[in-house]
């Protein structure tokens, strides 16, 4: 699954680890889901939709 997640963090001058906090994961969990390697389960896409005001499908599209 691709996302834009990485451009929408830095758009906000968050850092990875201000993005983990704020939805309660590891940075690493946030470096995975960025880099395409861990598919987030459907109530941290959700937590992560919300952080950014958005919906799941704007963030996150298939490949």
């Amino acid at each position: 699954m691709k996302n834009d997640l990485a451009a929408r963090r830095l758009e906000r001058a968050w850092t990875q680890a201000d993005l983990a906090t704020a939805l309660g994961v590891s940075r690493q969990t946030v470096i995975s889901i960025e880099r395409g390697r861990f598919d987030p389960s459907l109530p941290l896409a959700f937590l992560i939709a919300r952080a950014f005001g958005c919906a799941i499908e704007d963030i996150f599209t298939p490949d």
